[in-house]
Parts: structure tokens; C-alpha cells; sequence
């Protein structure tokens, strides 16, 4: 039985869950790809974690430890930054470069640094294990031949069981590589 409230900005039935996000400011900084229900997964996990120990600071607050409690709410802090960050993770581009985000780290490189982007058939990482399967990559070099390192895979947090997800992101950045990089 339709709902007809639920369509009144848009049909319900007619987007799909993996559509690509639009891009209309070419000069923010934007993912071209949604996060994978790992990663998503992954952090609410982490989040609810970070309830109970807010919880647990509650309680210590109340039972007469501050010590504690501010120990206790410093970790409850620092796990919601990491599912934060956990979110954040990933390839992401602009006008200005490709930028890839890690846990710890994030690397900008300008597009007319980079010679190529490409996707090859190679062992990757399965969800970041140092377990390898037979996967996509893809991959992207610097001019002079330096490469940059994986950029995507198609068994990571994001697109592990969607490849046409993988797919379409892969060629995205392809795309924008075509776009933006060198003439």
C-alpha cells in the first residue's frame, strides 16, 4: 500500500539506494561515493560504545569520583571522534586535487601533480586485514612515476558486496582525474 506523504517531495520507489551524489560546487571538497554499510556499521557500533561509557561517567560523577569520571568521559570522547573520523575516511576530490583521508593521516595531492588514475585486477585488503583477495584496485600515480598507493578497493568498509557501487565511484574520479589533471 503506497503512503502517498512519502513521495510528496520525491517518488519513494524511484531512487535507488546507490545513486551517485550530485556535484554541483566543483570547488568543495565532496566524496563521490557513499559510505559502505561497513564503515557506517563500524561506526554506530563505536557510537553506542561511546554511550555506555558516557554512562559509566555518569555514574562515577554522581557516586562521588571526579578523577574518574573525567578519565572515563576523555575515552568517551576519544571513541567518538574515532567513529567520527571513521566516517570521514576515503578518497575525495575537487577542483583543487585528490585528497585521500585516512585514520591518522590526510594526503591533498593537485591534479597536475598526477599522471594517472587508473583501476587494474590485483590482491587487495579485505576490509583493511592484512588478509588479500583477488580484487579491483584503484590505483593513481604521480608524474615521474611515484605512486600514490591504493585509492579505493572494491572489498574495503565501502563497497565490500557492491561493485557496481565500486564501479561507478572508480570512474568518477576517473572522470574528475580527466577533467582536472594535466592537458
Amino acid at each position: 500500500m503506497p503512503l502517498p506523504f512519502l513521495t510528496a517531495d520525491r517518488a519513494f520507489d524511484a531512487t535507488a539506494d546507490d545513486v551517485a551524489l550530485p556535484f554541483d560546487d566543483h570547488d568543495r571538497w565532496r566524496r563521490p561515493y557513499r559510505p559502505g554499510p561497513w564503515r557506517v556499521g563500524a561506526a554506530a557500533v563505536l557510537l553506542l560504545l561511546a554511550s555506555f561509557v558516557l554512562l559509566a561517567a555518569v555514574i562515577i560523577t554522581f557516586t562521588g569520583g571526579p578523577g574518574g569520571a573525567l578519565a572515563v568521559l576523555v575515552v568517551a570522547l576519544l571513541v567518538i571522534a574515532s567513529a567520527l573520523r571513521m566516517l570521514r575516511m576515503g578518497v575525495w576530490v575537487s577542483r583543487g586535487g585528490l585528497r585521500r583521508v585516512r585514520f591518522l593521516s590526510t594526503a591533498t595531492v593537485p591534479w597536475q601533480q598526477i599522471a594517472d588514475v587508473r583501476t587494474v585486477q590485483q590482491p587487495v585488503r579485505l576490509l583493511g586485514l592484512p588478509r588479500t583477495v583477488q580484487g579491483q584496485a584503484l590505483l593513481a600515480s604521480r608524474n615521474g612515476g611515484a605512486a600514490l598507493g591504493v585509492l579505493l578497493t572494491d572489498h574495503n568498509a565501502d563497497f565490500l558486496s557492491r561493485v557496481e557501487a565500486f564501479d561507478r565511484a572508480a570512474d568518477t574520479v576517473e572522470a574528475w582525474s580527466a577533467e582536472y589533471g594535466r592537458p
